[in-house]
């Protein structure tokens, strides 16, 4: 669980971001078997979910919020 939003998203760039290296020459299971699972500790079901989080959208759109204050 995250401790708020910002670190929840940057982690699921992290994630994003491996599976963007590795996407070419793999598939989804291989690189959540042996890439993100022993680094992460999250299950097969919340890697799916960090994959389908706009995650660089939400993290600009929290910065453009806190610049206007």
């Amino acid at each position: 669980m995250a401790y708020n939003r910002r670190n929840l998203l940057k982690r699921v760039l992290d994630v994003q971001n491996v599976v963007l290296a590795y996407q070419d020459d793999h598939t989804n299971e291989w690189i959540y078997e042996r890439k993100i699972k022993p680094v992460y500790h999250i299950s097969r079901r919340t890697f799916y979910a960090y994959l389908a989080i706009p995650a660089k959208r939400e993290l600009k759109a929290m910065d453009r919020q806190l610049s206007l204050f």
